[in-house]
């Protein structure tokens, strides 16, 4: 006989199914798959659910979310330790409400351990075989803190606290509205900005980063990328800090993404982006950071046509590659100006495009180091289409508040104000 706990109340009942994509006892990754449904009378805020799978082992496991119908976005994930060697993992979410008969669809999760290595998933309270959905207990919900579904396994674990608030005002800021004559004015460099012209990746290999298609007309930094099909053709366009000194606060900027080239057939694989990163300094290097927007018009990857990522990275390995990182996206065309902006607090990051909350990262992936800003607009591969292909990003203006936390809203006004009182530079950032 199943045994089900009553629910926290009987306005507030739900119900979980589970199916999983890996029904190996031996795994490299574990595959949760679920569905919460709504069966009681009342409305229940997304917010207060805490959905929790256990799990044997005191291993390190990182969690990710492949793809749900509600949107990965609105889905963390956190591990809790237990007595005896043991642990679950608890889904939150950050956003929505589940109507009175309505489901959350399908949620495909997942976690591996951080090493890589394979793991016996065979012997985990909640783990099942089954392929197909079905009511499972050995996953329990919790509503508003309640038991509202379940039969809990092991011990409950103190909980976390809530991190310390910020305290208002950062310590230091920087906006700059890009008002340069070109890519050889004197002031980037006093300003702290380096444009390319090394060679390397990431995109085609032999590809040539040219400062001379770095331009700033009417103050807008332009990045104007093309490629006739070839790699000696092919170029790379990048404009980044010099100084890593960029770690927890507000980062934003205005972007104009675009999907057809200024001149050209249409259809390279290009990436247009806006992110923050640290070198690698060997393999796996653990401090290695990485937080990504990253717009490919013409797909890529993998992808076969528009979708914006925004990418979290603990780390990666070249040869053979493996990536270490979670992702949100988005199919679909973000042609024309956005306000980017990326929170790093409190050991989440937070992803705005246009105000609206794109994705909530965190755990291992929050960044441990400081690191630069940088635009750059870049070919994954090539057509080898006839003709020169250019297509070109354009960046308003850039802003970092260092050690606060700045909503949306907040950065445009200040923004505003900066440009009203005639700033067109300010870097009051201080170096680490």
């Amino acid at each position: 006989m199943t045994l089900i706990a009553a629910p926290a109340s009987a306005a507030q009942a739900v119900r979980l199914q589970y199916r999983t994509s890996a029904p190996g006892a031996t795994t490299a990754q574990a595959e949760p798959w679920l569905r919460l449904f709504n069966t009681g009378t009342t409305a229940i805020p997304l917010g207060q659910v805490k959905i929790r799978y256990y799990l044997t082992g005191t291993e390190t496991y990182r969690f990710a979310c492949s793809w749900a119908v509600i949107g990965c976005a609105t889905i963390t994930g956190r591990f809790a330790p237990q007595e005896g060697g043991e642990q679950y993992l608890e889904v939150g979410f950050t956003s929505g409400t589940l109507n009175p008969g309505q489901d959350t669809g399908d949620m495909q999760l997942r976690f591996y351990r951080a090493d890589w290595q394979p793991f016996q998933q065979g012997d985990d309270y909640s783990y099942g075989s089954n392929t197909a959905y079905a009511d499972w207990d050995k996953v329990t919900v919790y509503v508003d803190g309640q038991l509202a579904w379940g039969t809990p396994h092991g011990t409950e674990p103190e909980p976390e606290p809530d991190p310390d608030p910020e305290e208002p005002g950062g310590t230091g800021e920087l906006f700059d509205d890009f008002t340069y004559t070109g890519p050889a004015d004197p002031r980037l460099a006093q300003r702290g900005w380096t444009v390319r012209s090394a060679s390397g990746g990431p995109g085609v290999p032999g590809a040539t980063w040219s400062p001379s298609a770095v331009s700033f007309p009417g103050g807008l930094l332009t990045l104007d990328s093309s490629t006739d099909g070839t790699a000696a053709g092919t170029v790379h366009t990048e404009l980044s800090t010099a100084q890593r000194k960029f770690h927890e606060g507000t980062y934003a900027a205005r972007v104009r993404f675009s999907d057809a080239p200024v001149s050209g057939p249409d259809g390279e694989h290009v990436v247009q982006t806006f992110f923050t990163i640290t070198p690698l300094r060997y393999d796996l290097d653990p401090d290695y950071g990485e937080l990504d927007f990253e717009y490919l018009p013409n797909g890529g990857w993998g992808e076969p046509s528009s979708i914006l990522y925004t990418t979290s990275w603990e780390t990666y390995r070249n040869e053979p590659w493996l990536a270490v990182n979670t992702h949100t996206e988005e199919r679909a065309s973000f042609a024309g100006w956005h306000d980017l902006v990326i929170q790093v607090s409190g050991g989440r990051i937070k992803y705005y495009v246009d105000g609206r909350l794109f994705a909530d990262h965190g755990g291992d992936y929050y960044p441990e180091t400081p690191m630069w800003i940088m635009f750059n607009q870049w070919f994954i591969d090539l057509q080898g289409a006839s003709g020169t292909r250019s297509y070109r990003q354009q960046v308003d203006y850039v802003y970092f508040s260092a050690n606060e936390v700045v909503s949306p809203a907040t950065v445009s006004a200040r923004v505003a104000e900066l440009r009203a009182a005639g700033t067109a530079f300010k870097d009051t950032v201080p170096t680490p």
